[in-house]
């Protein structure tokens, strides 16, 4: 038998050979990265921590819906603000995942800092307790290259400015681009694989010179390098000779004159590299095998023995703790193992439900005969729930081992996993006609919602549907409905926030016009709340009623803008808007411009609109450049 010392020597070899094989392609930075102030600091449980500590808890939250977001949190000069940003080209998944870390990092490389930026991979985050927000800023950037040089380094870094310099015109001012852009640039027999971002509090201006500040430091810290990055707290850059961003693709060029006895002789050693390290693993491959074909034929050997320990053996003994129960009563149990009766799925195999023949309800696990758990795992779980009893540990109630059927018999638990409590797995309703006349009010003024005719109902893992058929009212419909018919739980955010601009002004938002720049009560909502005038649109019953003070209605209009975002994913969820209309300390952020309406119309059938008085509405943004 191969001796496992033997095979870890030769694993071990193999990581040499291929870490020598691969080495002169690739060099990764190692973040995270950061800058802390060093002026200022502020004291342990003061307010300025509790709020800094409030604004970090709610940031992950928000990295599942959007990769760019800022906030802030406190008030006066204990007010604390923060901003990230994630990659684009990073999974919502992804993005939330960095923060996490991102958070949990600020604090430990920059403790009690009154300001302060982090990088990780793919995302960076930053904090301050003065308001930065919309503010350019490039002192301090930091730059990080790739250890190994280019031949030509003059050449290289023309060929790195001019497409960095294009590249930061297209996220600058392309407005679709979302201040993000990548390319690739062939260089030799070669290709630059490069990408640049802003953070999205910016201006398209601000966002250009912070990219060209970034640009510039390139000389001073990467000059002929194969691959570098800019870190500036408001933006980022990167190229690299591989592509090491999602979309990007392998591209191969060709060569001429000297070049090509270069890359020829370059090619060779490669190679030469790769083909020692495919036959070293080979060889591993063919040692490891042997290894674990002799080691399961042994496990295969043990199997019946271990069976007879604890159930029904070749003697047909029967454990009196943990009863054998036969192949048939489960069957009747689960009526042949109904699909209707199934519980859930897991790496063993299916759950179902049953009913055993005294009444008892019991989940029975049923281990799939192409199952990666085998008979070592069944075996396993059953011997270990033998010797262990305890109130948190699922009770066995019994097995069965019948051929190649193997099942174990538990207590039904009636609550499911801890998954639906603590991830949402309900049931949500997606309501697709939230508006006033659909709010009715009971003896006390309760307000109840009804007609659901045009409802959905969405599992708690889907997030949106699509429909060719859009159906509501004009002036509470999300533009990605009324445009593309997609809905989603965002489009009852959306009109929830016209129907608080409603309730808040007692205007209607549908028919209201004052001019073509705010030609709804939303825009000119928004114009108002940017000017500083916003209780202008203050209802004047609440005034004669004192029974809203200006700040708290300029808190509700700034709620009800949120709501009505043109990006679903600014939109902020009906729990967060619950929990901002209930905490009165909670700060809230500057509310992008809403979506515009200048026109109806009806859609019956994909791609043909027919003008109508009952209404879908056109969206148009005026932040397009002039």
């Amino acid at each position: 038998m191969t001796h496992p010392l033997m095979l870890s020597k030769s694993i071990q070899v193999l990581l040499l050979l291929c870490s020598l094989a691969f080495l002169s392609e690739f060099a990764f930075a190692d973040p995270p990265y950061e800058i802390c102030s060093t002026s200022n600091s502020y004291t342990n449980e003061s307010s300025t921590q509790n709020n800094l500590n409030n604004l970090l808890l709610s940031l992950p939250s928000n990295a599942s819906i959007s990769k760019s977001y800022n906030a802030s949190y406190g008030t006066a000069s204990d007010r604390v603000y923060g901003l990230y940003m994630c990659l684009d080209y990073v999974s919502y998944e992804s993005c939330q995942n960095c923060i996490a870390t991102a958070t949990e990092d600020i604090i430990k490389l920059c403790p009690q800092a009154e300001e302060a930026v982090v990088w990780e991979e793919v995302c960076q985050l930053r904090y301050s307790n003065y308001n930065f927000l919309g503010r350019l800023n490039v002192t301090g950037n930091i730059g990080k290259d790739n250890v190994q040089n280019i031949s030509e380094p003059r050449k290289f870094q023309y060929a790195v400015n001019e497409m960095l310099s294009n590249l930061t015109k297209m996220a600058s001012f392309n407005v679709s681009a979302n201040m993000y852009a990548t390319g690739e640039f062939p260089f030799d027999d070669k290709t630059i694989y490069a990408l640049v971002q802003c953070t999205r509090d910016l201006s398209a201006n601000d966002c250009r010179m912070c990219l060209q500040s970034a640009i510039s430091d390139i000389p001073g810290c990467c000059y002929g390098s194969i691959g570098a990055r800019v870190l500036s707290r408001s933006c980022y850059l990167r190229y690299e000779f591989y592509p090491f961003y999602s979309g990007a693709t392998e591209a191969t060029g060709s060569s001429t004159g000297d070049n090509v006895g270069k890359s020829s002789s370059s090619k060779i050693w490669k190679i030469t590299g790769i083909i020692v390290a495919v036959v070293a693993l080979a060889i591993i491959i063919f040692i490891g095998c042997m290894y674990f074909v002799r080691k399961k034929r042994n496990q295969q050997n043990n199997h019946e023995i271990n069976l007879e320990s604890f159930g029904q053996g070749r003697n047909g003994k029967t454990s009196e703790d943990y009863p054998f129960i036969a192949l048939g009563s489960l069957c009747v149990a689960t009526k042949n193992f109904s699909d209707l009766n199934k519980l859930g799925q897991g790496g063993f195999g299916p759950v179902y439900k049953g009913i055993l023949s005294d009444g008892q309800e019991v989940a029975i696990k049923r281990l799939s005969t192409n199952s990666e758990q085998g008979t070592d795992e069944f075996i396993n779980e059953v011997l270990l729930i033998m010797k262990l009893q305890h109130k948190n540990l699922v009770k066995l109630l019994g097995f069965c081992v019948d051929g190649e059927e193997k099942l174990l018999v538990y207590e039904l638990l009636p609550n499911g996993s801890l998954d639906v409590v603590l991830f949402d797995s309900r049931l949500k309703i997606i309501h697709r006609d939230l508006k006033a006349s659909n709010v009715l009010l009971d003896n006390d003024m309760n307000p109840k919602i009804s007609d659901f005719g045009m409802a959905r109902i969405f599992a708690g893992s889907e997030g949106e549907a699509n429909t060719a058929t859009i159906v509501g009212t004009y002036g509470y419909m999300a533009p990605e409905y009324a445009m593309e018919g997609i809905y989603s739980i965002k489009s009852d955010v959306f009109a929830f926030g016209v129907l608080l601009m409603e309730i808040i002004t007692g205007q209607r938002n549908a028919g209201f016009y004052h001019s073509k720049s705010t030609p709804n009560l939303l825009a000119y909502a928004w114009h108002l709340l940017n000017e500083g005038k916003g209780l202008e649109l203050k209802d004047p019953l609440l005034s004669v009623s004192d029974s809203c003070p200006g700040d708290e209605f300029l808190r509700y209009m700034n709620i009800g803008l949120q709501c009505v975002q043109e990006d679903a994913y600014d939109r902020p969820t009906m729990s967060s808007v619950v929990l901002l209309l209930r905490n009165e300390s909670a700060t809230l952020g500057q509310p992008q411009p809403p979506a515009f309406s200048v026109g109806r119309f009806k859609v019956n059938y994909p791609n043909q609109i027919n003008w109508e008085d009952s209404s879908v509405l056109l969206t148009i943004s005026d932040d397009l450049p002039q």
